[in-house]
């Protein structure tokens, strides 16, 4: 069996993050030893007795900035030797995560530790020097990086070989090629009757013939705009 992917997240939250890396397919996939995810306290490499992790701002400014000692002592804690890890920074500033990336980092690398950032920022030495590249779900911004975090942990995870039941299904779905969007789903009920309204399924999907289903499928898919 191959290794295992390890997920390192480390956050001043992990009560938040905990929950869901123990849920539906990310829980399966570590009870199949496909992965192996952890979370770290970031407050467990301060050493001040308020655990403090954040200051001001140099220059001047509104809010808080993380401290840059705090994520090396975790990361000079957490490295291991001989393994293909890759340095994530979750920034709203970072590069924008495509399911291009999440390829590319489910395939390169044995082990992931994503950095996430609160207040204010983080301090840029930590960009510079710590993290191998930043990386954002979107342009907005969120409280903390934890939920980028989470998106991205997800979207390599489920990669893996031995996490999805219907690996399969990975060659058919959204963005599987650039740019290109799956075609609609339907299930039962055939018809759906609400307000005297009735919602039908395609007929063509109930035809039995899988070559027009196929082309109609075809058709339906769609390119990003």
């Amino acid at each position: 069996m191959s290794r295992p992917l390890r997920i390192d997240i480390i956050t001043i939250f992990p009560d938040l993050v905990e929950p869901y890396l123990r849920g539906a397919m990310l829980g399966r996939g570590q009870k199949a030893r496909a992965l192996d995810l952890r979370v770290h306290d970031l407050r467990r490499w301060t050493h001040d007795r308020h655990k403090t992790v954040d200051d001001r701002p140099f220059g001047g400014g509104p809010g808080m900035v993380m401290k840059v000692e705090s994520f090396f002592e975790a990361l000079m804690a957490l490295r291991a030797q001989g393994v293909k890890t890759r340095v994530i920074l979750t920034s709203a500033k970072g590069k924008r995560f495509t399911q291009r990336d999440a390829e590319r980092l489910a395939k390169k690398y044995d082990r992931l530790i994503f950095l996430c950032g609160r207040y204010e920022g983080v301090d840029e030495r930590v960009a510079t020097h710590l993290a191998d590249e930043e990386l954002s779900i979107g342009d907005f911004v969120l409280t903390g990086g934890e939920l980028a975090a989470l998106a991205m942990t997800d979207a390599v995870a489920r990669l893996r070989r031995g996490v999805l039941g219907a690996a399969e299904s990975l060659a058919m779905e959204s963005h599987a090629k650039e740019g290109i969007l799956e075609y609609p789903q339907y299930t039962r009920p055939e018809v759906f009757t609400r307000a005297k309204k009735k919602w039908r399924v395609p007929k063509i999907l109930l035809s039995g013939d899988h070559q027009k289903i196929a082309a109609w499928r075809k058709g339906k898919t769609s390119s990003k705009k």
